[in-house]
């Protein structure tokens, strides 16, 4: 971790994938790919023509692969559905995370996980930015209370 300041750190993960290659699994392997790597809402939130649906389900893998990057596992990588993109009906997107991926957020003290995902041609990106507190503090305390901190400038 990267202290900022007493209490705090942050954890940032990126990746990049290749759309084409995603759109060959897609191809090659259709329904088993799609669900063994996406969640239901993240196939819905890819609709379109096969082009657009390889970019969008491409950023997507490069935002787990961010994540897994961020939560650093020392045994086993979580499931590739218990790191969920969510995108909003705005438009935005935010990380969900169940199972083991939760669990290893819990034990480094992941109080906040962003994403921002980007696909230009045939390159997808994501970066991720985990807010966590310190060992010390325990895993009770509000990530609200850490965003306010950001925002005041105090850290």
């Amino acid at each position: 971790m990267t202290s900022m300041s007493a209490g705090t750190a942050i954890r940032v993960g990126a990746d990049v994938a290749a759309v084409h290659q995603v759109a060959d699994s897609v191809a090659r392997f259709g329904d088993r790919y799609l669900r063994r790597v996406y969640t239901e809402h993240e196939i819905a939130s890819c609709a379109g023509t096969p082009s657009v649906v390889a970019a969008g389900l491409a950023a997507r893998f490069a935002a787990k692969e961010a994540a897994i990057k961020v939560l650093r596992p020392s045994t086993y990588q979580p499931d590739w559905r218990s790191i969920e993109v969510h995108r909003s009906p705005e438009g935005w997107c935010s990380m969900s995370l169940s199972g083991h991926a939760a669990k290893l957020a819990d034990e480094a003290g992941i109080a906040e996980m962003e994403v921002s995902l980007t696909h230009d041609e045939d390159v997808a990106a994501a970066v991720v930015v985990a807010l966590c507190r310190s060992q010390s503090e325990g895993n009770n305390e509000s990530g609200a209370h850490l965003r306010d901190l950001l925002l005041k400038g105090a850290l």
